[in-house]
């Protein structure tokens, strides 16, 4: 495609590199942006550089932040004995939008993929493991995504966390094989929470 100006071919470019962006829609927005006036354009390029520049991740769970600790693992309210491990930040914002969740979280950064050269190391285990550790945890909760990669990594961290003597559990299926936390509908995530399934007892029995 021939565009009418090297500005719009490299807005297009870089809204494409996104991820769901098709070239169409790349094209769609950057015309929409441009149509914007000045003040408008400005501001939505702020914003997109001040959250790469300011955002930073919670030393506790990994979760995205402002501060150095996140809001939720600095909320008293909220159970520090539960632990909900999730593959990623968007993985919070799901289960944060059912309401039905009051303990913490720890993000691992990803899932185990051999085929893609995603190994253990490569993901933030060893702080949970680390929490883990701790008196005041009682229970982990597995929330992957159904597929091969999150039962493998349940299956690494259900061994790994085993000798720590606290309860493991998974989310319960409620969930359709293959589909991202992120696009199931929050009553479901809600039941999936709720009728979670008990992976080890304390104490790895």
């Amino acid at each position: 495609m021939e565009y009418p100006s090297r500005t719009i071919e490299e807005a297009v470019e870089e809204l494409a590199s996104l991820p769901g962006i098709g070239r169409k829609t790349a094209l769609r927005l950057a015309l929409h942006i441009l149509k914007k006036s000045e003040a408008e354009a400005e501001r939505l390029g702020k914003a997109i550089i001040a959250m790469r520049k300011e955002t930073k991740f919670c030393k506790c769970c990994g979760n995205i932040s402002d501060e150095d600790i996140c809001k939720i693992c600095s909320n008293p309210r909220r159970k520090q004995d539960i632990i909900c491990v999730v593959e990623d930040a968007k993985d919070v914002i799901a289960l944060e939008s059912t309401q039905q969740f009051m303990g913490t979280y720890h993000v691992l950064g990803g899932l185990i993929n051999p085929l893609m050269g995603i190994g253990p190391s490569m993901l933030n285990i060893d702080s949970l493991v680390e929490r883990a550790a701790s008196e005041e945890v009682k229970e982990i909760i597995f929330a992957f995504t159904a597929n091969i990669e999150g039962d493998t990594t349940a299956f690494y961290l259900s061994k790994k966390l085993a000798p720590k003597g606290v309860s493991i559990s998974s989310i319960a299926r409620g969930i359709p094989m293959g589909t991202d936390l992120e696009f199931a509908d929050e009553v479901t995530l809600a039941r999936s929470l709720i009728n979670r399934t008990r992976l080890t007892t304390p104490g790895g029995e």
